[in-house]
């Protein structure tokens, strides 16, 4: 099989969808790789690294004139006319951009996008979402470090006592856990809040302290238990009272990290400017939902502004800015997802009993197949 390792040229996008490391894995299954020049100096990985895992440095051009893509993000329209009818295109395609996804389609490929692949014990592995996310949630913290201009951790000084910094994490999925014991690392007192009873105990596990809001009605308890892992919108009732209860710790926070995002929706606003205005001058909220409108309203996708003396920080793409860990993390991932879609003798196929390539054919044979 041949298979293509073209840079990223998406602004901003340092990843690379494949290391040394995985090249050199399929390269023992037999498989030739073409590794763009270049595609992996943002991500500190040499020409020289992959030419001594066995792949073959080259153009642009040739890196997409491959039977088998493997990307990073989805392809551009700039890039659209590069890609060959009948390849094969693994990456992160973003399901519910359909202009996207009709792009592929028409250029005739087969498209897999690995953040639809179901969230369960065999699809681990190869879940995207989860291994970003988690860079996220660490790099959220280091820039809310560098951007406050306190110390994080207590200290007891000559000079006298400086207290600990006092974070909040909204949405305790993988990121927001991540973020939870780094600032825990780092010596903060951390409290953080999620529509979900079930993440209480892994919050205090990691040192944090769960704000609780009760459920009061059976549909509140029926929403907050989610759905393949994400949470589910909540009634009105139930975020109300959640509401005025963040609204006090908030206030309080010198840090807020917000990670709560829904697939395919907008960001729900958890952070409002009368919170913002209620805090104190110089604390400082990363809002991880940036890319989908944010979970405070103030924010600004890509920028780092200041309003009501609060910094807010709207980066949209954190992994990005971790991107040697990001891109071994994100290549692995694509590794164990070939070995579903390639067969013994190293040939591409579709197994469509398999629910996890199901869920992630995004467009064959000049169809989008998005259900």
């Amino acid at each position: 099989m041949l298979i293509g390792v073209p840079a990223e040229t998406m602004p901003g996008e340092t990843r690379v969808a494949a290391t040394p490391e995985t090249v050199k894995k399929l390269k023992a299954q037999g498989h030739t790789l073409r590794v763009q020049a270049g595609a992996g100096i943002a991500a500190s990985v040499t020409d020289a690294a992959y030419a001594a895992a066995g792949a073959d440095i080259v153009s642009q051009a040739e890196a997409w004139a491959t039977d088998l893509l493997l990307k990073v993000r989805c392809p551009t329209p700039a890039e659209a006319p590069q890609l060959r009818a009948g390849s094969t295109v693994v990456g992160m395609l973003n399901p519910f951009d359909a202009a996207g996804l009709q792009l592929l389609a028409t250029a005739g490929v087969t498209a897999y996008a690995l953040e639809a692949a179901p969230r369960t014990t065999r699809a681990q592995s190869m879940d995207v979402l989860s291994s970003q996310a988690n860079i996220a949630g660490y790099k959220a913290v280091m820039m809310a470090a560098d951007r406050y201009q306190r110390f994080f951790p207590m200290l007891m000084t000559a000079a006298g006592t400086v207290k600990a910094a006092r974070v909040v994490i909204l949405g305790v999925g993988v990121a927001g856990l991540q973020a939870i014991a780094t600032a825990k690392r780092l010596g903060a007192v951390i409290e953080a809040s999620d529509v979900r009873p079930s993440v209480k105990e892994q919050v205090e596990s990691l040192g944090g302290k769960f704000i609780d809001v009760p459920y009061e009605t059976q549909e509140e308890k029926d929403a907050a238990e989610g759905v393949g892992g994400y949470a589910r919108p909540m009634p009105q009732s139930w975020l109300d009272r959640q509401k005025a209860e963040v609204a006090k710790r908030v206030a309080l926070a010198d840090i807020v990290i917000t990670t709560a995002l829904i697939p395919g929706r907008a960001a729900p606003v958890l952070v409002t400017e009368d919170m913002v205005k209620s805090m104190k001058a110089g604390s400082v909220i990363i809002d991880l939902a940036a890319p989908q409108g944010g979970n405070c309203p103030l924010t600004e996708a890509g920028q780092t502004v200041i309003k009501h003396g609060v910094t807010l920080v709207g980066e949209t793409n954190l992994p990005a800015l971790v991107a040697a860990d990001a891109s071994a993390l994100y290549a692995r991932n694509v590794l164990d997802f070939l070995k579903l879609v390639l067969n013994q003798e190293g040939a591409l196929h579709m197994d469509l009993e398999d629910d996890i390539v199901v869920a992630c054919l995004m467009a064959h044979e000049g169809t989008v197949r998005r259900k």
